[in-house]
């Protein structure tokens, strides 16, 4: 909040409800300076009032609003702005290691001889922990209490070191583990829509904005609140104080008509929305929702689009607050008089949507009528690939001699599963999992997912033998009106037991397939299939054993368990055969919308939410019985812990950063083509034991079944950096026809594992570079792969296009980002993984500009080539000088020290 008092644009005005004043800083004021901005798309305004509210004539300035306003003139900006988020939300694998470094940081400050008493979240941190447990126990009663009592087995070191977190640093609370997941909880107890602060005595009005260490964070712009997903490096900046520097973005107005079809369902929806944004080109680019159909598009809906932003590859998908969100918020339990301010608020700062309002001004837009939409799937590898539920058969038939590798003679081949009396083949589902903050969210899809099991199991229907069934609700109120309606029991008499509350399939922590299934599998090379409820399926994250991974809604997933394949139309083949041995079709099992919407006006109330979320900070009994050293400022690190361990980036930290140089005959390290996601460069799911980072773990006498996740351990880089570049399906061109990280080195010519060729040439003080293909870095705001990426020595990542977060996080850890001009690709040039490679132009370096890649042939012959810096502003060129954004932030807390 900026000093009282200053406020140049004399936009600071009062505003009365129930008796209580608040005060806040007026668009509608501002717009004797700025010029009219009624027709500012609502996401803009967000930002607009940031600056306003920010302004002091320095960090934030009156250009900064008559930026945000010019940019009606064209409906895009080249100006960028600087904007301050009201709170920062996180779950656990990425909040551990943004901890980690908090705790890093206060050893670095009195490296500096500062005080680490400094070193503290500057504006309000939840951290919800909901990434780590796993569906290692489905199908059965008990399975909920096995797993927890396993997840506090695996992470009971990184929950205590969370614990201590939550007691050393001010501004910081714990949601334990069990209550649901962050991006549900944030939707449904956290956020507000409108927040407010107090400084010097005095109460101030404002948009609840965010940044969240999960790039679903914008599930939340569904309620009218503006926040994306950014690395932990951003937000750890951001939690510090630090503005974050910002293009003001093209808005994408995307119009919304007519009504839901019988049959359709959100998730359908935003499968369509998804691929429809994917083709359009969002990439960076903020996504308006509009149009008639949002007098009827219900929250939950319109969360489950903002949700997939990531998948469409927006920044955000904001819906602005209009009636029904107001009616959400009672529903959810929010205190009543927050929901008056936060209708008054943003009634007086003409942000509230009625269906009289204007169509904002948008830089570009399209449309689609609800009434279109009809059922799909998405898959077998990518969130966009949409095919309609009636097509999907032929689909996945047709892509499994094309992307999915088998070869024509090989597609009927049939595998026994040991101990069994049935084999399985290709196309058969063998993971069936109702999962992730998408779908877990929105009680019409849970609720018809209930209904479907209820009919199925009337008729005696049964999922197939090889299917594993689960349910991990995004929060526990999801239970209440599943067991209130009546449907728990029908869930669980199909197998579709609760398995935890909290993130599981769909970041990979399905959990192991029964040997017998995995051993049929693997050796018969079958594409077996997911089919799950989720927002992410990319090849080796749900399953190692899995190669196809569809996405569908609650009740699809229920069907495709009864069906056991993909390689048939399940809108006309039979499902099974009845008690009676009448064959049952998809048809007869499928709830009417009428259903659907009588079942959730009896079974939801706002009473649930209260005395769900009035207890949510007290945690199970296995959390309450966690032993935390308290007491300390700074962290008591344990030398011999394999969860945790104090990080490098600040030691032989000075005052000074050293000068930029350019980097001189450095190697590649790996070539890679398009769409190469933060799953492939650090992945989240389980260690093999003969990669880096499991021999690193056996050598510290950890046993396999304790190894846990990638994701778990990413409080440890030594595990980390071993796990870079690993996934099982990363294929580096260096190495033609082999999967997994392996790289060769040169001059020998010898092949290894990225992880021990990036160390033989860090022993030999030799940099690294990288070389990708279109949208580098695409899917989750991981950190980690722009933290292990510098780890491994690379100094730089050459692509033809980055994802937005992934591009900001390599800045973040001081890893340039370099971008091909148009045409050139490492396909162009003929690379082969044997050159070295310059880069010059950096001493001088500035926002955007062009330096020269001077490449050096085995043969000795050079070609320099132009390529573009993607360090975009002046505050990540002063991020880079530094060395990375956590130094830049640790030296400035010094010298203020």
């Amino acid at each position: 909040m900026k000093s009282v008092g200053h406020d140049s644009l004399h936009t600071r005005k009062t505003l009365e409800v129930e008796g209580k004043t608040y005060h806040y800083f007026s668009i509608p004021e501002a717009q004797a300076t700025i010029g009219d901005v009624t027709r500012l798309p609502v996401s803009l305004k967000v930002l607009l009032e940031n600056v306003l509210r920010f302004e002091d004539g320095r960090s934030y300035s009156v250009a900064d609003a008559h930026a945000v306003a010019d940019w009606l003139k064209a409906g895009s900006s080249t100006k960028e702005v600087p904007f301050k988020p009201a709170r920062i939300l996180m779950q656990d694998f990425t909040g551990v290691p943004a901890v980690v470094d908090l705790a890093a940081m206060r050893d670095g400050i009195t490296r500096l001889n500062g005080d680490p008493q400094k070193v503290n979240p500057l504006v309000p941190v939840d951290l919800v922990i909901d990434h780590s447990v796993m569906v290692d126990y489905s199908g059965t009663a008990d399975s909920l209490q096995r797993n927890v009592e396993t997840e506090f087995e695996r992470n009971g070191e990184r929950y205590a070191f969370l614990r201590w977190g939550q007691e050393a640093f001010e501004n910081f609370s714990v949601v334990p583990p069990g209550a649901g997941i962050c991006h549900q909880v944030n939707l449904e107890y956290i956020a507000q829509a409108v927040w407010t602060g107090s400084v010097g005595g005095e109460t101030f009005a404002y948009p609840d904005t965010l940044y969240g260490t999960d790039s679903h964070t914008t599930m939340v712009n569904g309620m009218g609140v503006l926040g994306w997903g950014v690395g932990g490096i951003e937000a750890e900046a951001a939690m510090l104080g630090q503005p974050i520097a910002m293009l003001i973005p093209d808005v994408i107005g995307f119009k919304l008509t007519g009504r839901m079809p019988e049959g359709a369902t959100a998730t359908d929806l935003v499968l369509t929305v998804t691929q429809m944004l994917r083709k359009k080109g969002v990439v960076g680019k903020f996504v308006e929702f509009y149009g008639p159909a949002l007098d009827h598009l219900p929250v939950a809906d319109r969360a489950t689009i903002g949700n997939m932003a990531p998948e469409y590859g927006a920044t955000c998908g904001f819906f602005p607050v209009d009636d029904l969100t107001i009616e959400y918020l009672h529903q959810t339990g929010r205190d009543e008089h927050r929901i008056k301010l936060t209708r008054a608020y943003l009634e007086a700062q003409g942000m509230y949507r009625t269906a009289a309002t204007p169509d904002p001004v948008f830089t570009d837009t399209l449309e689609l009528d609800l009434g279109s939409i009809e059922p799909s799937l998405a898959g077998p590898k990518r969130p966009q690939d949409r095919v309609a539920l009636k097509d999907a058969a032929t689909a996945f038939n047709a892509e499994l001699t094309r992307s999915l590798g088998v070869a024509a003679n090989d597609v009927s081949t049939r595998a026994a599963v040991a101990g069994s009396n049935y084999e399985i083949t290709h196309g058969d589902v063998v993971i069936a999992a109702i999962t992730s903050c998408t779908n877990t969210s929105n009680p019409a899809v849970l609720i018809a997912a209930g209904l479907v099991a209820r009919k199925a199991r009337a008729l005696g229907l049964h999922p197939k033998p090889w299917v594993k069934t689960s349910l991990a609700p995004g929060s526990q109120v999801v239970t209440e009106y599943l067991d209130r309606a009546g449907l728990s029991a029908e869930l669980d008499a199909l197998g579709f037991n609760t398995v935890g509350y909290g993130c599981t399939t769909c970041i990979g922590n399905s959990g192991p397939l029964p040997d017998a299934i995995v051993d049929a599998i693997e050796n018969n090379k079958l594409v077996a299939v997911s089919v799950l409820s989720g927002n992410r399926n990319f090849e080796g994250r749900i399953s190692p054993n899995v190669r196809a991974n569809y996405l569908a809604s609650p009740p699809l997933v229920v069907a495709y368990s009864l069906l056991g394949n993909i390689r048939e139309d399940i809108t006309t083949v039979s499902l099974g055969t009845s008690s009676d041995g009448k064959p049952v079709y998809l048809r007869d099992i499928w709830p009417s919308n009428k259903e659907i919407a009588d079942l959730m006006a009896t079974s939801i109330s706002r009473e649930q939410f209260i005395e769900r979320y009035g207890q949510v900070g007290r945690g199970t009994k296995e959390w309450q019985a966690l032993k935390v050293a308290t007491g300390s400022e700074t962290y008591l690190w344990d030398g011999g812990s394999t969860y945790v361990q104090n990080p490098p980036y600040f030691e032989g930290i000075t005052m000074e950063p050293a000068p930029i140089n350019d980097i001189h005959n450095a190697r590649v390290l790996a070539l890679l083509g398009d769409n190469i996601t933060t799953d492939h460069i650090s992945p989240a799911g389980s260690i093999k034991k003969s990669s880096p980072a499991g021999r690193y773990l056996g050598e510290h006498q950890v046993l396999q079944h304790d190894f846990n996740s990638y994701g778990s351990r990413r409080g440890n880089h030594e595990v980390m950096m071993r796990g870079t570049f690993a996934n099982i399906r990363i294929k580096n061109e260096m190495v033609p026809g082999v999967e997994g990280g392996i790289s060769k080195h040169y001059p020998s010519g010898e092949q290894g594992a990225i992880y021990d060729v990036a160390e033989r040439y860090k022993a030999e003080g030799v940099p690294l570079v990288v070389f990708g293909g279109k949208e580098y870095g695409m899917g989750s705001s991981r950190d980690w792969a722009a933290k292990g990426t510098v780890l491994l020595g690379i100094r730089a990542v050459i692509a033809e296009s980055f994802e937005r977060i992934h591009r900001s996080n390599l800045v973040g850890m001081g890893v340039l980002p370099l971008l091909f001009q148009e045409g050139t690709t490492r396909e162009t040039l003929g690379l082969r993984g044997d050159e070295t490679v310059s880069i010059e132009g950096l001493r001088a370096i500035t926002p955007r500009m062009t330096l020269t890649l001077a490449i050096t042939r085995a043969d000795g012959s050079r070609q320099d080539v132009p390529v573009v810096c993607r360090v975009d502003t002046l505050d990540e060129v002063e991020y880079y000088r530094h060395g990375g954004i956590l130094q830049y932030v640790l030296r400035g807390m010094a010298q203020a020290a």
